[in-house]
């Protein structure tokens, strides 16, 4: 009895090692101790889902790109640069036609002279965009007068005085007798300029009135003027 006895306890005792050493087991594929192969393929498939995907390149100039689900073709992304400012119109030029100076035209400036004495000099300034022609002599009126003085002469140039625009033409103007042997002296505060056209017998488009000074000018009978010159030194020679 007592071997049967011992024979069981050893059964029983062996029994319950196996049984123990499969719990053990057991344990270990629950993640205590051996790896747990569910788990890792779920942590791979974590880390993927977190890594960012890489961004599409941008499509070229005139390339279209299509969706892979539907088919259908999306619009083309142009990069086109803004076009240039056009460069300002540049202003017109001359037409190179030329027309008579005259008062719309043109600039006239009156000053009185040191030298000669009892001398005035006018200037004409063409103002326009075209050459003018200055013709024949300065028909001056002073004040209320009712005629034109006379014109000297010797004083007539080889051409006719031609500006380009922004050139200038001269004339002198003889106020009175410096012998004092002229007439009816008396002074004069406003002064009117008019041009002749290419006869020499009219005048032609507007006057100009030139300033005096103040204290105006004084003119006799022996007023004259010279014909335009091209240049001052000799419109002061006269």
């Amino acid at each position: 009895m007592s071997s049967i006895r011992n024979s069981r306890t050893r059964l029983l005792a062996a029994a319950a090692t196996v049984a123990l050493a499969a719990l053990s087991l057991t344990a270990c594929n629950d993640g205590t101790g051996v790896q747990d192969e569910g788990a890792s393929a779920e942590s791979s498939t974590n880390a993927s889902a977190s890594a960012p995907a890489p961004e599409p390149s941008a499509p070229t100039s005139g390339s279209s790109d299509r969706d892979s689900s539907s088919g259908d073709a999306k619009p083309a992304t142009i990069n086109s640069k803004p076009a240039a400012h056009a460069a300002a119109p540049k202003a017109p030029a001359s037409s190179g036609r030329t027309v008579t100076c005259e008062g719309s035209n043109t600039k006239t400036v009156a000053a009185p002279l040191n030298r000669p004495v009892n001398h005035m000099l006018l200037t004409v300034t063409n103002t326009g965009s075209n050459t003018c022609y200055l013709y024949g002599y300065p028909a001056v009126r002073f004040g209320e007068a009712q005629s034109v003085p006379p014109v000297i002469e010797d004083s007539k140039p080889q051409a006719v005085v031609t500006l380009k625009p922004g050139e200038s033409g001269y004339a002198s103007v003889s106020l009175s007798a410096t012998d004092g042997s002229g007439a009816h002296g008396h002074t004069e505060k406003s002064l009117v300029v008019y041009f002749h056209g290419r006869s020499g017998n009219e005048s032609v488009g507007a006057g100009a009135h030139p300033s005096l000074p103040a204290k105006g000018v004084y003119v006799d009978d022996s007023l004259k003027v010279t014909y335009w010159q091209q240049s001052m030194d000799d419109a002061v020679d006269w």
